[in-house]
């Protein structure tokens, strides 16, 4: 059982002249609103006047949404060797606030945000939050971390725009977060999918469930599955949504699924969406996966031009039953850095969840995989935790659904693994997001 029935359900739109305006006119405004970001950026941020300049690419070479190609791509990378406001394109002193996140270098990515961003910020997770049935009426546990991360901050904004009431737990503490939700009335939380997962069983082993007022889970920086979607409604029936953002763009709330889970509908008004070829850059036809490319139209403090997200998605851009127009894109299979090549086959950890929650019962909702490199060849290791009732089985049992599945994961992925079955609670829980994946590999 999950949360409200479809045929019950109350569609609300926040902006609807935004949220459902047609195609043309929205091309219109994007067009007025890129040839003006391109300006600013050309004229206030040498890394881009420097980068368009290489490409023999002036300001007045785009005159619209169509020139979009023309312009330069930007990477993470850009971002930390341009460390820490090497991209800002205002004063200092029109700085509100920074987020960022931790680095592989020991750098942090820091993104500025001048007041206006962060008052967009909040409306845009407002958006998603009134996709999600939520109103000023309801009162939002969040326990995404607060701090430079996005995920508390991102949430806490959305919900003071929205007018709701807003419950700052910020992660960990998984008793407490039960006590609070419980005892201050919380008809949503919002937090990664892996924890929400945990949560819900917590709260189910604890026997608490039937006392939570909750409707609506928000989750998202993580990749996750329609199944682990249905799993977490299944256990607390409510309603959940797929939130999605990254810091660089603007933290959560630039794309969120509705109540038909058919696509995340991103806010094209702030955000032009491309989705293109990782490898060639060429523009993918709708429902052809690809790389997920952002062109900021309004942020101030640090505007960017074509950033690789690195998310691989499919776009879609057919009005919703929901009656947004704006365009869809489908769950993440992974991102171009979570692909893991084992013997020439691409895998992403979506690809194992997806196999794993098809099994029933006897499989948990947790798992790892563990990549070696063996005599020189890939060796992946997927760990996964069954139900403690079958290592009292006899061994033969145990063996079966050992065999069961690794050919249920062969046929998913298209290449052999090892299956190491392992009892409840062994695979080390996540209260932030969850790490599917250890590659011992030298390469």
């Amino acid at each position: 059982m999950a949360g409200i029935a479809l045929e019950n359900w109350v569609e609300r739109i926040r902006d609807p002249k935004m949220e459902c305006m047609s195609r043309d006119e929205m091309a219109s405004l994007q067009s007025q609103r890129l040839v003006k970001v391109v300006k600013k950026v050309y004229e206030n941020v040498d890394f881009y006047h420097n980068k368009m300049r290489e490409l023999g690419v002036e300001p007045g070479d785009i005159k619209g949404i169509e020139d979009i190609g023309k312009l330069p791509f930007t990477t993470k990378e850009d971002l930390r060797e341009n460390y820490p406001f090497g991209l800002l394109a205002v004063p200092k002193r029109d700085v509100a606030r920074v987020q960022g996140t931790s680095g592989t270098t020991g750098k942090l990515t820091v993104v500025p945000y001048t007041q206006n961003d962060a008052d967009l910020w909040g409306e845009c997770v407002a958006r998603c939050l009134t996709m999600a049935g939520l109103t000023a009426d309801d009162i939002i546990h969040v326990c995404y971390g607060y701090g430079l991360f996005t995920g508390g901050l991102g949430l806490d904004f959305g919900a003071r725009a929205l007018g709701a009431m807003a419950l700052p737990l910020s992660a960990g503490n998984t008793k407490r977060q039960m006590m609070v939700m419980e005892d201050l009335g919380a008809t949503a939380f919002a937090c990664t999918p892996s924890y929400a997962l945990y949560l819900a069983e917590s709260m189910q082993e604890a026997g608490v469930v039937d006392h939570m007022n909750l409707k609506a889970g928000i989750h998202g920086a993580e990749p996750w599955t329609d199944e682990m979607r249905k799993k977490i409604e299944g256990i607390l029936h409510i309603n959940c949504f797929d939130i999605y953002g990254l810091c660089e763009i603007l933290g959560p709330g630039v794309a969120q699924d509705c109540i038909h889970h058919k696509g995340l509908h991103i806010h094209h008004d702030y955000f032009y969406p491309e989705v293109l070829n990782p490898a060639t850059h060429e523009p993918c036809a709708d429902g052809e996966t690809g790389e997920l490319v952002f062109t900021t139209l309004t942020k101030e403090a640090m505007p960017l031009l074509r950033y690789r997200t690195k998310d691989l998605t499919s776009i879609t851009y057919e009005t919703c039953e929901c009656g947004r127009k704006t365009p869809r894109i489908s769950k993440f299979t992974g991102r171009t850095d979570d692909m893991k090549v084992i013997r020439g086959v691409n895998v992403f950890p979506t690809q194992v969840e997806t196999a794993l929650l098809s099994l029933g019962g006897a499989v948990a909702n947790h798992y790892m995989l563990i990549v070696d490199r063996v005599n020189n060849l890939d060796v992946l290791t997927v760990m996964v935790e069954v139900d403690e009732s079958m290592f009292s089985d006899e061994i033969r049992k145990l063996d079966a659904l050992r065999d069961r599945i690794a050919a249920v994961l062969k046929q998913a992925l298209g290449v052999a693994v090892r299956v190491k079955l392992v009892e409840p609670k062994t695979i080390q829980r996540s209260e932030g997001k969850a790490v599917r994946v250890i590659d011992n590999r030298t390469l």
